[in-house]
């Protein structure tokens, strides 16, 4: 009997460590949004009054970044049709109304904004100009500050740093309004400037520039508490506008410095026990004073991304670290192996109003505390997904890939009638654009680049990948800049001594070859004049091939889509890297100490990676995961 008692805990806790483990390979950040879409499934309004508001803005902000780091489809769709719950055909929004005044309202602004970039819809962008306009009109204080609301005059709450100035940081970035970025500046410096605690470094949860109301001091006019949500949207605010920010706008580092100070203050107050936060946050002993989630989220959220957009100090990162970890102990409720709850977050706090809120310890705690409010779970979906991306492998760290803006140089009319570059750029999340391609460079550490002059040994000397795309022809440029003998030489002896050039063409009616072959064969890869996996419509089929098992660069995707190509002829030392039938489709060569990839199409442009368009089969996002770490693999040293 004892025998076989043994024998059957040792199978019990075998398939108790087999369900364990395979509820823990879907991400969290996946495994949240799935509850969210099955809570929600129309949108955050299913069975909830319709309105338009910031809580919606907050999720699909956590579906926007597991869209960017996945590829999947699912999750950009999810905000499009909540999104266009509101947004009519001319761009009007419904619910909303701009003399309201309240900067709670811009929130969304940003999810209109990813929809207008990636879809081109005038209607997304027209929506986004009307919240634009709200800000340009918008109550201020004497000093500058966004009243939050028309309702609360001359106050400045912490939560309005995070609803109003991302947007207006990206906006800005689109619309080339350079003289913006000092106004968002402002609006930091004044936040930190009123309501910072100096022995703490903590920030009140809000400020009246009038002194009027119960709650404000009547010397300093802040408020009585360092509420932890108030203090997280803050941070939060501070890394998405930074993302926007000029590199060389002179506010920059004033916003880099009290980003730094927040995280100083954030990291005293970590509870020591727990890893996370309270929701008073200076007060762990206080009566009834609880760890919350929400904050504790947006904390990890903000550290993570300051750390790896290089904002903060790499020692931060074992703070979000322990923050994350204590999240999955303390408030990470699991329903089944693709759902969790999150647990403990209150459902609201605020300043004033009927009825009337003191801003007291008591009234904080009197607030309501549930299960899976949307802005607690957003935030976790944007930590989590955080702190996926910071669990990746980093082979790429330090190292530099750069992106041909010579050979390919097209140009169109941005929004604001300035002629600007277009066609397989980072920054566009376009069809056209290559932004997810560079979102999983970044992923592994590497920094972008581009480089719109001939390429010589010399300005390549920083650059450790090379990527040429679809070299221009006559009808897409004026004036193309034609490969020649000389780039040919100072290429080839750029990978010969240590560089990896990546070669995406296109089929002969879309690319210039003659010329361009110059450089090729130089490494015995010749791009033919021909073309094949011609697609009609959505025959995607015809543009398929199946991966063979253990290929030694795509080691995940099983099968991928790839429609109208150059074939290639390969001499040494190329040799092919992929076949179909007679066609050798790609090809690598080894020169010296360097690597050659080719293949005669742009391929990993965001049409074909994003999960929009291609049904699931095609594992279009994973090939180009695996092309990348392969490529980062080919730096001498890795």
């Amino acid at each position: 009997m004892k025998r076989i008692s043994v024998i059957t805990v040792l199978v019990l806790l075998f398939f108790l460590q087999a369900i364990n483990s395979h509820g823990q390979s879907k991400p969290l950040s996946e495994r949240m949004a799935a509850t969210v879409m099955d809570i929600w499934s129309d949108s955050l309004w299913t069975g909830r009054p319709f309105r338009w508001t910031y809580d919606q803005g907050v999720l699909l902000e956590g579906f926007a970044n597991i869209w960017e780091r996945t590829g999947d489809g699912r999750y950009f769709n999810y905000i499009k049709k909540s999104m266009d719950h509101f947004v009519q055909p001319n761009g009007t929004i419904r619910t909303y109304e701009q003399s309201s005044n309240n900067i709670d309202n811009i929130k969304n602004g940003r999810a209109l904004l990813l929809l207008y970039k990636v879809t081109g819809q005038e209607k997304y962008l027209n929506a986004a100009k009307s919240l634009r306009q709200q800000l340009s009109t918008h109550p201020r204080t004497n000093e500058g500050g966004f009243w939050h609301k028309k309702v609360y005059p001359y106050q400045m709450w912490l939560d309005g740093l995070y609803m109003g100035q991302p947007f207006y940081a990206e906006y800005s970035a689109l619309a080339n309004d350079y003289d913006a970025f000092n106004d968002i500046a402002r609006q930091f410096i004044l936040m930190e400037r009123n309501s910072l605690d100096p022995k703490t470094g903590l920030l009140y949860h809000g400020y009246d520039e009038s002194r009027e109301q119960q709650w404000a001091d009547k010397t300093t006019g802040r408020s009585p508490h360092f509420w932890g949500r108030a203090m997280g949207w803050y941070g939060m605010g501070l890394v998405d506008a930074l993302e926007y920010f000029p590199k060389n706008h002179p506010k920059r580092d004033s916003l880099l410095n009290i980003l730094n100070r927040f995280a100083v203050s954030v990291e005293k107050v970590q509870d020591v026990k727990s890893g996370v936060w309270f929701d008073i946050l200076n007060m762990p002993d206080g009566k009834g004073n609880y760890l919350e989630s929400s904050a504790s989220s947006m904390f990890v959220y903000a550290l993570a991304k300051g750390v790896r957009l290089g904002y903060l100090p790499e020692r931060f990162r074992s703070v979000a670290q322990k923050g994350y970890a204590g999240i999955q102990k303390e408030f990470i409720e699991v329903v089944n192996a693709d759902k969790v709850n999150l647990t403990k977050t209150v459902s609201v706090s605020g300043l004033g109003g009927k009825p009337y809120r003191d801003g007291s310890y008591e009234y904080y705690l009197r607030e309501k505390v549930i299960t899976n409010d949307p802005k607690g779970v957003g935030a976790f979906i944007s930590a989590a997904n955080e702190m996926e991306l910071a669990a990746l492998p980093k082979d790429g760290k330090g190292k530099t890939v750069t992106l041909d803006q010579y050979f390919n140089n097209e140009y169109k009319k941005d929004v604001s009638a300035i002629t600007t570059r277009y066609h397989y750029t980072w920054d566009d999340k376009a069809n056209s654009g290559f932004s997810l391609l560079g979102s999983i460079f970044e992923n592994t550490g590497a920094v972008l680049n581009t480089l719109d002059s001939a390429p010589t040994t010399a300005n390549l000397a920083k650059s450790d990948i090379y990527i040429i795309v679809d070299p221009d022809n006559e009808k897409e440029t004026a004036k193309p800049n034609f490969a020649s003998e000389k780039d040919a030489d100072e290429l080839y002896n750029w990978v010969n001594s240590g560089g990896v050039l990546v070669l995406f063409t296109n089929d002969y009616t879309n690319a210039e070859l003659k010329k361009f072959n110059i450089i090729s064969e130089r490494f015995g890869i010749h791009f033919n004049d021909d073309m094949i996996n011609a697609v009609k419509n959505n025959e995607y089929e015809t543009g398929a091939f199946v991966i063979p098992k253990k290929h030694p660069i795509f080691k995940t995707s099983k099968k991928v889509y790839i429609k109208e190509i150059s074939t290639l002829s390969l001499s040494s030392p190329a040799k092919p890297a992929f076949t179909s039938g007679k066609n050798v489709v790609m090809a690598t060569a080894k020169v010296g100490k360097g690597t050659v990839f080719a293949v005669g199409d742009p391929w990993f442009y965001n049409e074909y990676v994003d999960g929009r368009k291609l049904p699931a089969q095609y594992e279009n996002f994973k090939a180009a995961t695996d092309l990348v770490n392969w490529l980062v693999q080919q730096v001498p040293g890795n």
